[in-house]
C-alpha cells in the first residue's frame, strides 16, 4: 500500500484494517507471542486462505510483519509491530517466576532478565538450551550502557527449570527445541551472528518494546 502511514488516508486504512473481528482476534493472539501462520490458524479455527487474507491487510498497513525462523529455516513467524493496535484490558500473568531462554543464554535471553528485574513484580531468571562459555562482549557492553547487570555466566534450562515458570523464548531455535514447554515466543535477531554494537543496540530495544506489553501483566502468586 502507498500511502503515507501517518496521512488522513493512512490512519483511515489503519483503522480500516482493525475494523474485522478476526483482524483483532490476530493482534490479541499476537498481543505477548510471535506465531507461525498454521500456529495461528489452529488457534483461530479458520480457513488458511481467510487466514492469510487478514494478515496481508495488517502487513499492509503495517500492524503485522513476518520473519524467517533462524532456527529450523523453513518456518516464519508473525509479529506484532505496531503495539498501539493491541490497546485494551487483558488478563494478569500469574506466576512466582518468569524465564527468559535463548539458545546460547549469552545476549538475548541475558538482557531481556536485566531489564525486566527492574520494575517485574516476581522473580525473573535467564537460560539457554546450549549455554555458551561465557556471556557475548557486546551484551555486556550494552548492559553497561544502560545500567544493566546481567547474570553472571550462562546456564542451562534444564539445570535450573521449575515446574510453575513461565517460560519465555526470546529466540526460534530454543522455542522449536522446547516446543509445548514454552508460553510466550519472541523471533528475534541475534545480535551475536552481526556482532556489532548496532545488532546489540537493536536487540536491546526490540526487547524493551516486547517487556513494556508484558511485564505489566505479570503478577505474583498470592
Amino acid at each position: 500500500m502507498n500511502v503515507e502511514r501517518n496521512s488522513t488516508a493512512g490512519r483511515a486504512a489503519w483503522h480500516a484494517a482493525l475494523a474485522d473481528v478476526a483482524r483483532l482476534q490476530i493482534v490479541d493472539r499476537l498481543t505477548l507471542t510471535d506465531l507461525s501462520p498454521s500456529e495461528l490458524q489452529a488457534s483461530l479455527g479458520l480457513p488458511s486462505n481467510l487466514v492469510a487474507h487478514h494478515l496481508k491487510v495488517l502487513q499492509e498497513v503495517g500492524i503485522v510483519d513476518r520473519r524467517r525462523s533462524d532456527g529450523d529455516r523453513r518456518r516464519t513467524y508473525l509479529t506484532l509491530v505496531d503495539r498501539r493496535a493491541a490497546e485494551g484490558a487483558h488478563a494478569d500473568i500469574v506466576t512466582p517466576r518468569v524465564v527468559f531462554v535463548c539458545s546460547a543464554n549469552s545476549a538475548r535471553s541475558q538482557l531481556a532478565a536485566a531489564h525486566a528485574r527492574s520494575s517485574a513484580r516476581v522473580e525473573v531468571a535467564s537460560a539457554g538450551t546450549a549455554p555458551a562459555a561465557v556471556v557475548a562482549p557486546g551484551a555486556v557492553a550494552v548492559a553497561r550502557r544502560h545500567g544493566l547487570t546481567l547474570d553472571d555466566e550462562p546456564q542451562a534450562i534444564a539445570t535450573i527449570r521449575r515446574d510453575d515458570d513461565f517460560i519465555v523464548a526470546v529466540c526460534d531455535q530454543a522455542y522449536e527445541e522446547l516446543g509445548g514447554d514454552v508460553q510466550l515466543h519472541w523471533s528475534l535477531p541475534d545480535p551475536v551472528s552481526v556482532g556489532t554494537d548496532a545488532a546489540f543496540e537493536s536487540a536491546y530495544a526490540r526487547i524493551v518494546d516486547r517487556l513494556s506489553g508484558l511485564v505489566p501483566r505479570l503478577a505474583p502468586v498470592t
